[in-house]
C-alpha cells in the first residue's frame, strides 16, 4: 500500500472518530421513552398473572373532571397490535383531527390467545390444531366481571365502551357480540375467523339488545371461507339489528389478512364517532 493510500485511511479514520465524538457531545441525556404504562396483575377468574398495556389520552389527570371513552384491543401485547392502535388513537384524537375523542387504550396482552379466543370445537381438525382451545366463555367473564370492573375503579372512564378484536380476536369479539351484547357499546371486528368449528357460530341466533350499538366488519382479500363467512355475518347482524344500531362493513380488495387490521380500524373510528347531523 502506498504512502498516500495510509494516510488517506488514517484521514479516514480521524474524521470519523472526530465525527462521533462531535455527534455524542451534542447528547444531553439518554432516557426510556413511553407510551403509556404496564399493570401486571393476577387474575382471579382465569387463575394467572396477566399483562395490561395502557394508553391515556394526553394531560390525562384522573383527579380531573375529564372522562374518558375506553377502547379495549384484544391481541394487545406490546409486540403486537398495542402500538399500532394507540398511534391511531392518538392521532384521530389530535385536535386539528377529531376523528374520535380522546380515549383510553386497553391493550390485553396475551397468554395463550388460541385457548383464550375460542370456544369448543367438534372439529377433529380445530381440536388437533389447537389442543388448549375452548375457554372462551372463561375469558369473557375475566372481560366483563374482573377487566372492565379493575379499569373502571383506576381510571377516569364515561360509560362508552369499544372492542377490538381481529382473526381468532374477530373470532372472540364476535361471540362477546352474540351472546354478551351488553358488554360493549361497539364493536370492531376484523377478519374474524369464523370457519371454527365448522362455522357453528354463525348457525346461532345473535341475543337481543335494546341499547344503541355501533357494529364494524371489515375483511379483505382472504379467500372464499374468510369472505363468504365475513358476509354471512353481516347478513345475520343486519337481519337482527335495531332502529338505533349503526353498521358498517367494508370488503378490502387490497389487503389480506395480514395488513387489513390498521385500516379497518382507521375506517371504523371514522365511522362509529362521526357526529351525527
Amino acid at each position: 500500500m502506498s504512502q498516500k493510500s495510509i494516510l488517506f485511511l488514517l484521514f479516514i479514520v480521524f474524521s470519523t472518530s472526530l465525527f462521533h465524538a462531535q455527534k455524542s457531545d451534542q447528547i444531553n441525556e439518554i432516557s426510556n421513552l413511553s407510551i403509556g404504562k404496564r399493570i401486571d396483575f393476577y387474575s382471579k377468574t382465569l387463575k394467572e398473572n396477566r399483562v395490561l398495556n395502557i394508553y391515556l389520552p394526553e394531560n390525562y389527570d384522573k383527579n380531573s373532571s375529564a372522562k374518558y371513552p375506553v377502547i379495549y384491543l384484544l391481541d394487545g401485547s406490546i409486540d403486537e397490535d398495542f402500538i399500532h392502535i394507540a398511534g391511531i388513537v392518538q392521532f384521530g384524537s389530535f385536535s386539528w383531527i377529531e376523528m374520535l375523542p380522546k380515549s383510553i387504550v386497553v391493550g390485553i396482552s396475551n397468554v395463550d390467545r388460541k385457548r383464550d379466543f375460542t370456544y369448543p370445537t367438534q372439529n377433529k381438525l380445530d381440536q388437533k390444531d389447537f389442543p388448549t382451545s375452548g375457554r372462551s366463555k372463561k375469558f369473557i367473564s375475566f372481560i366483563k366481571n374482573e377487566l372492565q370492573p379493575l379499569i373502571r375503579q383506576n381510571y377516569s372512564t364515561n360509560k362508552t365502551s369499544t372492542i377490538i378484536g381481529q382473526s381468532l380476536g374477530g373470532l372472540l369479539a364476535t361471540e362477546i357480540l352474540f351472546k354478551h351484547p351488553e358488554t360493549f357499546d361497539n364493536y370492531i371486528i376484523v377478519s374474524p375467523s369464523l370457519w371454527w368449528d365448522d362455522n357453528s357460530l354463525l348457525k346461532t341466533k345473535p341475543k337481543k339488545f335494546d341499547t344503541k350499538k355501533s357494529i364494524y366488519i371489515a375483511v379483505g382479500k382472504e379467500g372464499d371461507i374468510m369472505e363468504n363467512s365475513a358476509k354471512q355475518l353481516r347478513k345475520t347482524l343486519e337481519e337482527n339489528k335495531n332502529d338505533s344500531t349503526k353498521f358498517f362493513f367494508n370488503f378490502f380488495e387490497k389487503q389480506s389478512h395480514g395488513d387489513a387490521l390498521h385500516l379497518a380500524v382507521y375506517n371504523a373510528f371514522t365511522l362509529i364517532f362521526k357526529p351525527e347531523e
